[in-house]
């Protein structure tokens, strides 16, 4: 009888495990499909998870809810004691921690993000999570570093110039099949019926949870830009998805008289049948790591408007498979680009562009790529 060989034990360290978040839902879509394909046995660290008929392990790291400043330390010095005895021979950590193999990066530096992003003061929580980052991150036994974009890689260089060596840019993915059924064209018209637009309407989509860091406001008043009308004698309308102060863009667009144009839905889960109701989708954040609706939309066929801010910039060549505009655009700059893609021959020239993009970037391929980082690492060690 042959002898079985033993999978290599992966530990992943990802403090809520499961298909929420960005974090979170990268580590749950790789760790799944390669524990389902046998080459690898997984131990997912976590503080919680959900995960019905996983076929990985779960460990519970303890959860120190108080005072909030040691969060960041505590869960790192559980995560360090938990892999010390678990005998993993690979450490993936998608969260700061102080000791990894591997370490998935999704944001940017902390203390960047806190002053140049969110322009406040740091806390003691920042401080001790900055803290626990640098640790990690210049840690002699953390031998990979792999930012989500070239956007996170150059941010990571600026303030740690000394890991250059090991950086590896791995994009996320995205579940390219749900957006090819043949059941997706119909659900378009189904969602388009219910709201009352029209197939010649041009359906422009914001997509996300924060209005104010992916610039909503410069959304509407770009659309309040655009002439009236589109070919065809259909209206420019913009689909507005997710979490925000509806009533504060609500009496924006009130201001600007184009309160008639703009549909909010709120938050939903019914994605698919978002972009198939779509014809494009706008993103011109302030900051993005990557920005996964970019890469689901292009999936579905949609060309993408973003800032250079914005991480997916990384799959977009400007002009063939979307439109990439500066890090601070104007007004003026994105009312141009969506006039652009008032044309439909431009938006399906483009839209077919964008799909053939992302069937390169579908969480099987993401996951092969992580397969073969992994078994080079292994083959080192």
């Amino acid at each position: 009888m042959a002898k079985q060989t033993r999978l290599p034990r992966i530990a992943v360290i990802i403090p809520t495990y499961g298909r929420v978040g960005g974090a979170e839902n990268v580590a749950y879509q790789l760790c799944e499909r390669l524990a389902k394909n046998r080459q690898f046995h997984f131990h997912v660290l976590a503080q919680k998870w959900i995960a019905p008929d996983s076929a990985v392990t779960f460990h519970k790291i303890p959860f120190w809810p108080f005072p909030r400043w040691f969060r960041p330390i505590s869960f790192a010095l559980w995560a360090r004691k938990a892999t010390r005895n678990g005998h993993y021979d690979l450490v993936h950590s998608h969260e700061r921690v102080f000791e990894m193999d591997i370490l998935s990066f999704h944001g940017i530096p902390h203390r960047s993000w806190v002053k140049a992003i969110r322009k406040k003061h740091m806390s003691l929580f920042d401080h001790a999570t900055a803290w626990v980052e640098s640790r990690g991150i210049q840690n002699p036994h953390t031998l990979k570093i792999l930012p989500v974009s070239g956007l996170v890689k150059q941010a990571l260089l600026e303030t740690y110039p000394d890991c250059r060596d090991k950086l590896q840019i791995l994009h996320p993915g995205a579940s390219v099949g749900r957006f090819q059924q043949t059941t997706f064209d119909n659900m378009g018209t189904d969602f388009r019926n219910r709201h009352g637009l029209k197939s010649r309407d041009v359906l422009m989509l914001f997509v996300g949870m924060n209005f104010e860091i992916k610039r909503l406001d410069l959304v509407i008043q770009a659309m309040a830009d655009l002439e009236d009308g589109v070919p065809g004698d259909g209206r420019r309308m913009l689909l507005v998805v997710g979490k925000g102060d509806q009533t504060h863009y609500r009496n924006l667009a009130s201001r600007l008289g184009i309160a008639d144009r703009i549909i909010f839905t709120g938050v939903t889960d019914r994605v698919a049948e978002i972009y198939a109701a779509g014809d494009c989708l706008i993103m011109p954040s302030r900051m993005d790591t990557f920005g996964l609706v970019v890469l689901e939309a292009m999936a579905a066929g949609l060309p993408a408007i973003i800032s250079g801010r914005v991480g997916a910039s990384d799959l977009i060549v400007d002009g063939q498979n979307g439109l990439v505009l500066s890090n601070d655009p104007s007004i003026s700059e994105l009312s141009l680009a969506m006039n652009i893609l008032l044309d439909k021959t431009v938006r399906t020239r483009m839209g077919n562009a964008a799909k053939e993009t992302a069937k390169h970037h579908d969480w099987d391929v993401v996951a092969d790529r992580l397969a073969g980082i992994y078994r080079d690492m292994l083959a080192q060690k």
